[in-house]
């Protein structure tokens, strides 16, 4: 499941989502579904492991790791391999 960087057509808001599949994401600020995919920054080094630990606890909060055990997700939230 990518991340991806979206700015907002409607209001210019910029936000980053995880999207499945086919999948449509809405802005978190005003709802509009007609959004332009931006490129990404480049992670300074030394803070990949802490932005990608900041995209797990985020994609947790918003339920995406429940396909996993209680276990599974613990150890995907402490940064360690399943």
């Amino acid at each position: 499941m990518p991340m991806y960087e979206y700015q907002c057509n409607a209001c210019h808001a910029d936000f980053e989502r995880l999207v499945r599949g086919d999948a449509v994401p809405t802005c978190p600020e005003c709802g509009s579904s007609e959004l332009t995919k931006v490129l990404s920054r480049l992670a300074p080094a030394g803070k990949i492991e802490a932005i990608r630990m900041s995209n797990r606890r985020a994609a947790a909060a918003q339920g995406l790791f429940n396909n996993y055990s209680a276990s599974d997700q613990a150890r995907l939230l402490k940064g360690k391999n399943v």
